[in-house]
């Protein structure tokens, strides 16, 4: 490669970096978790009313965060237009992405013979992993240390870890 593509190519990695933010993935894998534990201390239901709860959940909180971002500090600085508002929906749509995983896990349970229990701590599972997740892939994204990374996993798994423990002395 010539040195005049090096820089061409650094500043779109760079630009790349710069247009992605996973903080709505860790957020909305936080929000899943927390949906499923405060379902689970209310007792037995549907498991097809938690599903309905994540992902609705997820989408009410996405939308508030695009509200958020164009009714904040955005329509100070910019004139809202179909472009502004798309960027807005795309950047925050990792919210809602993040209660999938959870939803899936509690559809397809009954195939792995769990109960509406084991259901939701294999949703509460999925949701502290896809935490974990979506902050390593945040981490990477933005060209982290290997130790860097590993140190945000660990801070994600310790905050899943402790709503894992808000489940557990709420339910007992």
């Amino acid at each position: 490669m010539s040195s005049a593509g090096k820089p061409r190519t650094q500043a779109r990695t760079a630009e790349r970096r710069a247009h992605t933010d996973y903080t709505g993935g860790v957020y909305g894998s936080m929000l899943a978790a927390s949906v499923v534990v405060g379902a689970g201390t209310l007792g037995s239901f549907p498991r097809l009313a938690l599903v309905l709860l994540l992902l609705l959940t997820g989408a009410v909180f996405w939308l508030g965060h695009v509200h958020a971002q164009l009714f904040g500090a955005r329509l100070a600085q910019q004139r809202l237009d179909r472009r502004v508002v798309l960027h807005a929906c795309r950047e925050e749509w990792p919210i809602v992405k993040a209660a999938v995983p959870p939803a899936a896990a509690l559809v397809v349970s009954p195939l792995l013979g769990l109960d509406v229990r084991g259901a939701l701590w294999l949703a509460l599972a999925v949701a502290v992993a896809g935490q974990v997740g979506w902050s390593v892939a945040a981490a990477r994204r933005a060209g982290a240390t290997w130790g860097l990374t590993a140190a945000t996993a660990s801070v994600n798994l310790l905050i899943g870890l402790l709503i894992l423990t808000f489940k557990i002395v709420l339910t007992h």
